[in-house]
């Protein structure tokens, strides 16, 4: 195991408030020498993996099986070498020699990213714990690797400016940029909320979103902790459940519902959050809530809510009802499954259906292969950030504007440098009316 410490440099980045107005990934012509060299060529493209657990792995899957065929794995890193083992293994019997993997290209540690990044990757997958991700993604962008970026993109603020920084970079060096917000690519709710957005329901008013689950990683009991296992192991190996790592369920899972939220409300940031939220289910040494209930205020008046639990023997759900002065978007259970429009322009998708994660691939290596550039980017930022203000707004018990969130020093990480045997005390339990706005 690679124990050298991974520097943080989050600490002196720069602040800046959320300026920009906020748009859906745009297409443009790509100018990037390595652009060039891919498009209508009959030349290999490379990929490289950061972060091979369960979604690394069905990340780099997807990829391999992605519009282009003349694609192959050929560098993997991770903090774990069984982690990488497991996804080769996977990998492998799927895909067979387009898994090239040498042993000089596999990297362990949490500088392996870094080493990756070096090699002669094309396109990079950035699928670790989250609170890694705006380290990577700016590593990546500078690197000149076009990426996939598993959400969310942050778990504070700090981390999100850093990441914004990166979307920019990103934009001027005409890199490919898509994000693991894998309903955006669901054909069916493409198709439903473009008609919102046409306006076939009237001006929105209001809407409700769900993500009632269970348990995702249960924080394991605190004797099952291996003797001299350092704080920082123990965490990443249970990243789940500290807030510095996954950001919370509201940041690391319902961020697909808040994503779904801000698509009706065109991208744009809200005014201000209210939150509830905290902790029915006792976990030893974890700082997550297992439910929260939020209300987002937008600039047109409109009163947007996002419902959340990891509560196991409790009704599940995942359903978005967005109502507008001349009808509804329904969604999930409460429409039926498919998207339906009940209201004066009356639809339902009855089209064909196709994997959305795998269509997140197929349109990034198409984008590489014929030299466009697909970039997520401001948007992926406005979902995660909308998130990380609603988790705020639920700790800290206060109504937060988007002015404050996009101005907060919140910065969750451990102070300079982030090695495997450090010790590290994450921030408590948050408690509503004691937890203050940072």
């Amino acid at each position: 195991m690679n124990t050298e410490n991974f520097t943080f440099s989050r600490r002196h980045f720069l602040r800046t408030g959320g300026q920009s107005l906020l748009a859906p990934f745009v297409i443009t012509a790509a100018g990037t020498l390595r652009a060039q060299q891919k498009a209508d060529s009959a030349e290999t493209i490379k990929i490289g993996l950061i972060g091979c657990g369960g979604r690394g792995s069905g990340a780099a899957n997807q990829a391999l099986s992605a519009y282009d065929k003349n694609s192959k794995l050929v560098a993997i890193a991770d903090v774990q070498d069984a982690q990488i083992d497991k996804a080769l293994a996977n990998l492998s019997a799927i895909h067979g020699d387009r898994v090239a993997v040498t042993p000089e290209k596999r990297f362990t540690g949490l500088d392996g990213f870094k080493k990756l990044l070096a090699t002669d990757v094309d396109v990079v997958i950035l699928a670790t714990p989250p609170g890694f991700r705006p380290m990577h993604l700016t590593a990546a962008v500078e690197a000149g690797k076009h990426i996939f970026c598993e959400k969310p993109m942050a778990v504070d603020p700090a981390g999100y400016h850093l990441a914004m920084a990166a979307v920019a970079k990103a934009k001027e060096k005409k890199l490919n940029l898509v994000a693991g917000y894998c309903w955006r690519y669901d054909a069916a709710r493409q198709e439903g909320y473009k008609r919102l957005l046409e306006g076939d329901i009237g001006e929105v008013v209001a809407s409700s979103h769900t993500y009632h689950t269970g348990p995702v990683k249960p924080m394991p009991k605190a004797d099952t902790r291996p003797a001299g296992m350092a704080d920082v192991e123990w965490q990443i190996r249970n990243w789940y459940n500290f807030s510095w790592l996954g950001g919370d369920g509201l940041v690391e899972q319902a961020v697909h519902s808040i994503d779904k939220l801000c698509w009706g409300q065109k991208d744009l940031p809200p005014l201000a959050a209210v939150g509830v939220g905290g902790r029915q289910i006792p976990a030893e040494g974890g700082n997550i809530f297992d439910h929260f209930h939020i209300a987002y205020e937008f600039a047109n008046g409109a009163m947007c809510h996002i419902a959340s639990r990891q509560i196991p023997n409790c009704f599940g759900d995942n359903s978005d009802v967005v109502t507008g002065t001349q009808g509804r978007l329904l969604i999930g259970k409460v429409g039926g499954g498919d998207p339906l429009i009940d209201g004066a322009k009356r639809w339902r998708w009855k089209g064909r259906k196709k994997d959305m994660y795998q269509v997140e691939h197929d349109v990034l290596f198409e984008a590489v292969r014929h030299g466009t550039v697909v970039n997520d980017g401001d948007r992926m930022m406005n979902s995660t950030m909308v998130a990380i203000l609603g988790r705020t707004a639920a700790y800290t018990g206060r109504r937060i504007t988007w002015d404050e969130i996009t101005q907060s020093t919140l910065d969750l990480a451990p102070e300079e440098t982030l090695g495997w045997g450090d010790k590290f005390e994450p921030t408590p339990m948050p408690m509503p009316g004691v937890t203050k706005f940072v």
